[in-house]
């Protein structure tokens, strides 16, 4: 994959991830909908949208599903927008990111993947500006929300380490988007009592998950192969910095000087972690 082809669909992964991150916080901020029920439409009409990759798949093309992978997409899905409901766009998307990087890394390691004392030194760095976020204060994360966000981290860390070995990106995220609409069904039995969702949430939930997810989430599955899991999961650290002026710009939110300091903190670590560019692939 040309380099700057591979760069301009990085770009657009994390736009549209980061637009996940604004189009649930606009969701939830507003009562506009339950947070269950937000996945749970979201993962419906990304599965809707992407069925045609089903239908057209040929008996000797046919790819196997994987059950997990459905499941870390469904666990991820839900605990991000439950997390949301008491954090900030971009503190949700730095706690979810960070952790996802910090995964990435260490799974990168046990790979072999070269890790220096300047590497070192930059990821301590970025545990220090998640540690600047997460001290106690007006403006930190409710304990609860931010757990909740770090364990959706870990679904999707593993969930972008599985496909890195895919090899039809759209059948195998189509696959996983069914997968995971069926497997939110018991939250969504469980919280039935509770749920609730007005137009302006129905059409929300449904432009993440067929506008923002769908799309983004074949066109990361593509990509993923041809990326270390390091740099994989350093471009994602962008996705933040994206979610917070996102929801300054369209949700009014503040940017506090705690937000500030620790997004300086964490890519300033992330970019020592990645400073010897990373070697792509270079077969298909």
């Amino acid at each position: 994959m040309p380099g700057r082809s591979l760069l301009v669909q990085i770009i657009l992964a994390m736009a549209a991830f980061a637009a996940n991150s604004v189009l649930c916080r606009l969701a939830l901020k507003g009562g506009h909908i339950d947070p269950v029920s937000f996945s749970h439409l979201r993962l419906v009409s990304g599965a809707l949208v992407l069925l045609p990759f089903l239908f057209r798949e040929k008996a000797a093309e046919r790819t196997r599903w994987d059950a997990f992978n459905g499941l870390l997409l469904m666990a991820y899905a839900v605990l991000f927008s439950v997390a949301y409901i008491d954090l900030d766009t971009g503190t949700g998307a730095l706690l979810l990111f960070g952790v996802v990087q910090l995964t990435m890394v260490i799974y990168g390691l046990f790979r072999g993947e070269t890790f220096t004392t300047l590497r070192a030194g930059g990821l301590g760095l970025a545990l220090a500006g998640m540690a600047i976020l997460l001290l106690p204060g007006a403006k930190a994360p409710p304990l609860t929300s931010a757990v909740l966000m770090g364990l959706s981290g870990l679904a999707w860390a593993a969930y972008s380490i599985r496909g890195r070995v895919t090899v039809r990106p759209a059948r195998s995220t189509a696959r996983n988007f069914v997968l995971a609409a069926i497997f939110s069904l018991p939250a969504i039995v469980f919280t039935g009592a509770t749920g609730h969702a007005d137009p302006t949430g129905i059409m929300l939930a449904i432009a993440s998950g067929a506008i923002a997810s769908a799309g983004a989430y074949v066109l990361w599955y593509a990509l993923l192969p041809w990326l270390e899991s390091v740099t994989a999961s350093t471009v994602q650290l962008s996705v933040p910095c994206l979610a917070m002026l996102g929801g300054v710009v369209f949700l009014g939110e503040p940017l506090s000087w705690r937000m500030t300091l620790s997004m300086i903190a964490v890519l300033s670590g992330i970019w020592l972690v990645m400073r010897r560019p990373a070697r792509m692939k270079t077969d298909a």
